[in-house]
């Protein structure tokens, strides 16, 4: 009895190892023809189409190939752009020096109108005092007229000028008794000296303590400085 019931047990495991392999094996099966249909169904190229497949697949490499060729230029010349515009930027910066710099002696060699705030001074000869034997010792001199001018050119005015009459580069100042001829032209006291430029710059250097104003004044000159707004002198013909 206990025989027989072992191999019942052996008989319906086989069944079932037997009924899952055969599940399996169908459904492989119909997978593999439903791919066979699909494959059947699919349209074929021909001859012709697959020439014409090819030649364009080649033309988009050959494409694709002088693309990258071009940007490799394209790379290449916006370098030199990159390096072009920077030499202009350089050479842009020099020339704008240079015209600064021409501008700038143009106005001192009085080749242009300039127009702007500074200061005037004006110098005029001392009380006479006829204890004194020598009148000259109160008298404007060319050397009072050149301390002030120095000074002033030295702390920066652009444009200076006597009774009205601008200096130049080349300009010579000759004392002749009262009188001072400047270029030439002569000129009486009192001396006006107009200078364009900053206005406390120029006043504070010649008001240093021991400077120019109290040199002049020790010479017994009289000494006046002011400010003044909008002096222009005009160009200087022939200079």
């Amino acid at each position: 009895m206990e025989e027989k019931k072992v191999n019942r047990i052996k008989v319906k495991g086989n069944h079932v190892i037997l009924s899952l392999v055969s599940l399996v094996l169908g459904f492989i099966i119909a997978f593999s023809y439903h791919l066979t249909q699909l494959q059947n169904t699919k349209p074929k190229m021909t001859d012709r189409q697959y020439k014409q497949t090819l030649a364009l697949r080649n033309q988009l490499i050959e494409q694709e190939k002088t693309n990258r060729k071009l940007q490799k230029e394209l790379n290449q010349k916006q370098a030199k752009v990159q390096k072009y515009e920077k030499e202009f930027a350089k050479e842009a910066k020099v020339f704008a020096n240079l015209a600064e710099d021409a501008e700038k002696y143009r106005l001192y060699i009085g080749k242009v109108k300039v127009k702007g705030n500074g200061i005037k001074v004006t110098l005029a000869d001392g009380a006479y005092d006829p204890k004194e034997g020598n009148v000259n010792n109160y008298l404007v001199h060319e050397h009072h007229v050149f301390k002030v001018i120095n000074e002033l050119y030295i702390s920066g005015a652009a444009a200076v000028g006597i009774n009205g009459q601008r200096l130049t580069s080349h300009s010579y100042i000759v004392c002749n008794g009262p009188v001072i001829t400047v270029d030439g032209v002569p000129h009486p006291a009192p001396f006006v000296i107009t200078a364009i430029g900053d206005p406390d710059i120029l006043s504070s250097s010649l008001n240093l303590t021991g400077g120019v104003k109290d040199q002049l004044v020790n010479d017994n000159i009289v000494f006046k400085l002011e400010k003044a707004n909008n002096i222009t002198f005009g160009p200087i013909i022939g200079s």
